[in-house]
């Protein structure tokens, strides 16, 4: 009979949540890398202890070729942990530029075609903190230049200064967790399908053009020397031989 698998249960708001390594292997990891069984057991156990429900996008697990695996943990999961909280009072976010060689900070991700784009702020409010908490970060920390950074710089350094301000105003909640804006861009990772591990590699020959046999110039044959006939002696030649009449 096989061994019941071992089950991680929970409750994040009304909902209990259930997490196996069946489960997560299956259904909450990217990449394309095959996750091992003890970074399975840790994201279920970070799950477990930050209230985190993968099922609905609060996080999930990735993992690519020569990397270890990555817990990754949505921007909207980081508001959630804050607003449940009795002293958070709210958040303003928004980008850096320079503009006339000044720098200014814009809320929002909005800025003038003029300006250069160089980072991203975000300032949280927190009834128990004599200061509010903020977080400025610059664009070329995070900007890989491709995909979804080239398209909108300005939406991902802003995102990426809010985690930041979330996790320093609320370091028990959401510290070591991080959001897919501060980590490389998955587009970018190339795609390869993840073999079973207990898989065998397959070796693939390539194939080989046909032999083309090169011919050495053709030697000439010398023509055989003909063989000399030896013409009888004048004294052996019998005459008779050639008479009709001649019997021998």
């Amino acid at each position: 009979m096989a061994q019941e698998e071992k089950k991680t249960t929970y409750t994040v708001g009304e909902e209990e949540i259930t997490l196996t390594r069946g489960i997560v292997r299956n259904y909450l990891t990217r990449g394309n890398a095959a996750v091992t069984d003890p970074e399975i057991v840790q994201f279920m156990a970070i799950c477990q202890a930050n209230k985190l429900n993968p099922f609905v996008g609060d996080c999930y697990l990735v993992k690519y070729n020569g990397s270890p695996a990555s817990m990754i943990t949505s921007k909207e999961a980081f508001m959630k942990r804050a607003e449940t909280g009795p002293n958070y009072e709210g958040f303003r976010a928004g980008v850096i530029v320079l503009r006339d060689n000044k720098l200014e900070e814009l809320e929002g991700s909005f800025y003038l075609p003029d300006d250069k784009l160089v980072g991203g702020w975000c300032k949280i409010t927190r009834s128990d903190r004599s200061y509010p908490i903020v977080a400025r970060v610059r664009l070329a920390e995070y900007t890989t230049g491709k995909s979804t950074w080239a398209a909108k710089p300005g939406t991902m350094i802003r995102k990426v200064a809010i985690a930041q301000a979330f996790r320093e105003a609320y370091p028990v909640n959401l510290g070591g967790l991080y959001t897919p804006d501060e980590m490389p861009d998955e587009q970018e990772q190339p795609q390869q399908a993840v073999l079973p591990a207990n898989s065998q590699p397959v070796t693939i020959e390539p194939e080989q053009e046909p032999a083309v046999e090169v011919n050495a110039p053709e030697t000439p044959v010398p023509e055989p020397e003909p063989i000399p006939v030896q013409a009888p002696e004048p004294e052996d030649f019998n005459a008779d031989l050639f008479n009709p009449d001649y019997k021998g």
